[in-house]
């Protein structure tokens, strides 16, 4: 967020110094126990950052050096790193972007600083406009994460500083910036255990991503706080009461749920902002020795149900077995006297500071065994996933977000060792998280003493036993069957190798055919024919042709210059290969804007089927590889997907001012069963609204109704008009815009 050229004239720049060493001074004041060496360190950072970026400002117009405080700030602050992490911070961007050098930072600060700063430089600022996707960064990082954790750390608080400041951006940029932020970042933090950071990292997504939803729930969140607040007063006061006459310390927080959880959860239940019962939660922190944890936070629990009827099936005891991330708490839901459904959540200080500031507390509670044994645990399981050489930048992406799982199960061996696992997790995932070679011959398993399947779910409290055979081999089968990254890496491995010995077959026969009709076996041949029959590989070639999946006839019709194989002049097929190309090297992503109405470069585009944008949506093209430019709507169920990913493929686009054409869209009407509604409805779209049906269809159950009805309507506004009409019929609940996801999406995932 760099920009170097920026008039300063009407700057006073002796004002902003002094403002720029108070910021300093509020980043020291946080600094707590530091020695004088540490404070001497710190203030020559400080120093070195000043002097390498004093020509340099953000987007913004202030001075560049306030985002390398702001940095630190985050680390000491919200994850309670120390001097060390806070030199790297204020040092984060100077080598990679001023004259400064990895051995200019070692001679000053040592060995440890030169690693973490040598670390974040290898990771590409994501706001390079060259870049093509940012997930061979990502998996940069991540390799970074077992040589020092507070390399992941201080980008992620880099990255959390970037979204706090993403208003000055440009709107495609923070579009493409907040998607690869809740695709990417917002997990990781999550597994981090920075439960603060990535609730904030996925609101300010949201907030760029879906800024009218925002503000609606923002405005609720607002609107309804004097009210939550009498109701959590009123809960909170006997709870209070009976704590102190018991002699517990304690503080009490209502914890108010995210924008983008409440939102996420009206889309899953299908219910209005009214209807979200966990709005906020309650935390009851006790302060008490470690050896009394655990009791102390069950006779909370007894005095909170005491009072109120507790949820049977909501009780959650992350303290006896604390999450992977080291999270520990416990959770209850109890009936409050107005009827409302209230989450608790019961932990000590400790608890809290590591629930707070994740694995990043690790530092300070070193002494925890149990806690640094599940880091060591995860971290290991990255490594294996490093392990493979053949898997590229894409693929360790989606199997490393695999790990970032949400929900854990706990499984125990023969012998009673407790294993975590994510919820779904099969009897062949056991297997492989106890052995490679287990999980290769696993022919099923004894769980609870009964014989069950590979494919079999495991619950929570489940003991199993693995039975295996030396006859048995991974298949391709096995792949759907797992949802741990490890499992999937070690099938796909094993399914690798495999492959490459049936390719070997498969490279003599095509050596042959090349003899038999004159063709020199060379790279440049097994590179046409890659494209010509669109594989990925030369290795894939081979192994279809091994399987007698691919029809070598076809070399016949191919141009044979002296060996060398080209497409006949008439061939279609060499245009079809070169037409992406030739649409990215035709648009200039920056500067284009493609005006849906208007010709484009005489470049095909349509509007994509997943989300049917229609005018007054905000939108984006993107570049398909066989399809021309296809028009999302930029909260389309794949917007995040293709703009985290494959940024470099998407361009501007906005709607023609005249353009009035009628589209197609579907809309969903929930409400209650009544005699006649049904014509009520199609009165009101049809003769009141003069809107075109193309379809309607309704279900009806236990007296409540769902309705789908696709219609014709000329921009969002139109559309607005016609629920809120219908919104007005009664027994009507709710309407939405619904969007049906299809088959199509899965053409964005390709790789070039």
């Amino acid at each position: 967020m760099a920009q170097k050229d920026f008039d300063i004239s009407q700057i006073d720049l002796e004002k902003e110094r002094k403002e720029i060493l108070r910021a300093f001074k509020c980043l020291m004041r946080q600094v707590k126990n530091r020695s004088k060496e540490d404070t001497e360190m710190i203030r020559k950072a400080f120093d070195m950052a000043v002097e390498a970026h004093k020509e340099v400002r953000r987007a913004s117009g202030e001075p560049y050096i306030y985002h390398p405080i702001a940095v630190a700030r985050i680390c000491v602050e919200e994850m309670g790193l120390g001097p060390t992490a806070i030199i790297c911070a204020l040092l984060h961007d100077t080598v990679e972007d001023t004259y400064i050098t990895l051995q200019d930072i070692e001679d000053v600060f040592g060995p440890k600083v030169r690693l973490i700063i040598d670390g974040l430089t290898k990771i590409p600022e994501v706001f390079d406009e060259n870049a093509s996707i940012q997930a061979e960064n990502f998996r940069k990082m991540i390799l970074t994460i077992s040589d020092d954790l507070r390399v992941v750390l201080i980008k992620l608080a880099d990255r959390l500083h970037n979204m706090r400041t993403l208003g000055s951006m440009r709107e495609d940029k923070q579009l493409k910036i907040a998607s690869e932020t809740k695709f990417l970042y917002a997990p990781l933090a999550h597994r981090l255990g920075l439960y603060s950071i990535k609730s904030e990292l996925e609101d300010l997504s949201f907030k760029y991503t879906e800024k009218e939803v925002y503000k609606q729930i923002e405005s609720a969140l607002k609107s309804s706080q004097e009210v939550r607040n009498r109701f959590i007063r009123r809960l909170l006061h006997p709870i209070k009461e009976a704590m102190t006459n018991e002699g517990f310390k304690f503080e009490i927080k209502a914890r108010t749920k995210s924008i983008s959880s409440i939102w996420h959860k009206m889309q899953s239940k299908g219910i209005p902002f009214e209807e979200v019962y966990d709005v906020f939660a309650i935390r009851i922190i006790l302060d008490t020795p470690i050896e009394l944890e655990k009791s102390d936070c069950w006779r909370v629990y007894s005095i909170v149900t005491d009072f109120y009827q507790p949820s049977p099936d909501r009780l959650r005891d992350w303290i006896s077995t604390p999450r992977a991330n080291g999270y520990e708490s416990l959770h209850t839901t109890v009936m409050s006297p107005q009827g409302k459904w209230v989450e608790v959540q019961i932990r000590t200080k400790r608890m809290d500071e590591i629930a707070e500031k994740g694995l990043a507390a690790h530092y300070k509670y070193k002494e925890s065994k149990k806690d640094d044994s599940k880091l060591d645990r995860w971290i290991s399981e990255i490594r294996s996933l490093l392990e493979n050489p053949a898997m590229n930048a894409m693929d360790f992406i989606n199997e490393f977000k695999l790990n970032l799982f949400n929900d854990e199960i706990y499984v125990f061996t023969p012998k009673g060792e407790l294993r975590v696992l994510p919820t779904g997790a099969t009897v062949l995932d056991f297997a492989y998280d106890i052995h490679t070679r287990i999980g290769d011959t696993c022919i099923g398993a004894k769980v609870n003493n009964k014989l069950m399947p590979l494919s079999y779910q495991l619950q929570s409290g489940d003991q199993l036993e693995i039975i295996t055979s030396s006859k048995q081999r991974p298949n391709e089968d096995w792949v759907s069957m797992v949802v741990t990254a490890r499992a999937k890496q070690k099938i796909k491995a094993n399914l690798n190798e495999e492959r490459k010995q049936i390719a070997e077959d498969g490279r003599e026969i095509l050596m042959r055919k090349f003899k038999q009709h004159n063709i020199n076996f060379i790279s440049e041949n097994i590179t046409f024919l890659e494209k010509a029959f669109q594989l990925p590989s030369a290795t894939e070639l081979y192994f279809r042709i091994a399987k007698g999946k691919l029809n070598l006839t076809k070399l016949r019709e191919f141009d044979n210059d002296n060996g060398i194989l080209s497409f006949k002049k008439s061939e279609d097929t060499s245009k079809r290969i070169r037409k992406k190309e030739n649409i990215q090297a035709s648009v200039n992503k920056k500067a284009d804007t493609l005006i849906i109405g208007d010709d484009f470069k005489n470049i095909h585009y349509t509007l994509a089927k997943c989300c049917s944008p229609i005018p007054g949506d905000k939108v984006f093209g993107f570049i398909t590889i066989n399809d021309g430019v296809k028009i999302h709507r930029t909260n389309c169920p794949n917007a995040e997907n293709l703009m985290s990913k494959m940024a470099y493929r998407c361009i501007n686009a906005r709607w023609r001012d005249q353009d009035i054409e009628e589209r197609e869209v579907t809309i969903k009407i929930f409400g209650f069963d009544r005699m006649g509604i049904v014509n009520r409805l199609t009165g009101i779209i049809s003769n009141q609204h003069n809107v075109n049906m193309k379809s309607i269809s309704f279900e009806t159950e236990d007296g409540l109704f769902e309705g789908k009805v696709r219609v014709m309507v000329l921009d969002t506004k139109h559309l607005e008009q016609l629920k809120n009409k219908i919104e007005e019929v009664e027994g009507v609940q709710r309407v939405v815009r619904w969007d049906e996801e299809n088959n199509e999406s899965k053409e964005y995932v390709e790789e070039d």
